[in-house]
């Protein structure tokens, strides 16, 4: 990357979800028809990875005794179900505006609001311990080696369990995002870093993490590769 273009991609996200971005993705995460072709796939993509996880903590059957740490929350659209079911959430994210429209919609939602806290903060910042921390559709917007101190950091908040997601690095949709270049414009947001999933891994094993289930979410303009990663226990 040219040192003219090396911007901290920090405060490119965070200006990006409270200024332009901010209506876009709300939109996007809402339930309005006002979204193009591409939004739409986009938010069935977002939905079909926020399904997936909901499906495996549910199919633990102890929603209702843990506690969870949604880094990234966006607008709620993790947190608020998890609440619903029993959790006991803490979630956050860099855009005070999108943590503002959590909380109302919380509001809305929820019977009990205080079963989840919503508050304002970047991933390296993030404090307490939870039995799971989880972190979606975040790592696109930070190159590897980044990331890979965000996932640290984020490991060191999980008692039990990580989960993860983030755009894979394969040939096919490294094409895809080199064509996609040639087409700037309105849809276009922050800077997009896919991810090989062996450097994932291996930073997960690094920090004392193995993978448990994976899963996939394939839909047109939206990839998503879901990663379960759980504690290894000493035998001793």
């Amino acid at each position: 990357m040219k040192t003219a273009d090396k911007q901290n991609d920090k405060a490119i996200v965070k200006d990006y979800f409270n200024q332009t971005g901010f209506d876009r993705w709300r939109r996007i995460y809402g339930k309005t028809e006002d979204v193009n072709k591409v939004q739409k796939k986009i938010r069935q993509g977002h939905q079909q990875t926020i399904d997936t996880v909901l499906g495996w903590l549910e199919d633990d059957n102890n929603l209702a005794n843990i506690s969870i740490c949604d880094a990234g929350c966006g607008v709620g659209s993790l947190s608020i179900p998890l609440a619903k079911a029993g959790a006991t959430v803490s979630a956050s994210d860099i855009s005070e505006k999108m943590v503002g429209e959590a909380q109302e919609k919380a509001k809305l939602e929820l019977s009990d609001s205080s079963k989840v806290d919503f508050t304002v903060s970047d991933l390296e910042t993030l404090t307490g311990n939870y039995h799971t921390v989880i972190c979606l559709d975040v790592l696109i917007h930070y190159p590897t080696v980044d990331a890979a101190k965000m996932i640290a950091h984020l490991a060191s908040l999980a008692e039990s369990r990580l989960i993860l997601s983030f755009a894979p690095k394969t040939c096919f949709l490294y094409v895809l995002k080199k064509i996609g270049e040639f087409f700037p414009g309105p849809s276009k947001t922050t800077r997009a870093y896919q991810h090989k999933e062996s450097e994932i891994i291996a930073i997960l094993q690094d920090n004392g993490f193995v993978v448990k289930r994976a899963g996939m979410t394939s839909v047109s303009f939206y990839y998503s590769r879901i990663l379960e990663a759980v504690k290894v226990r000493d035998k001793g």
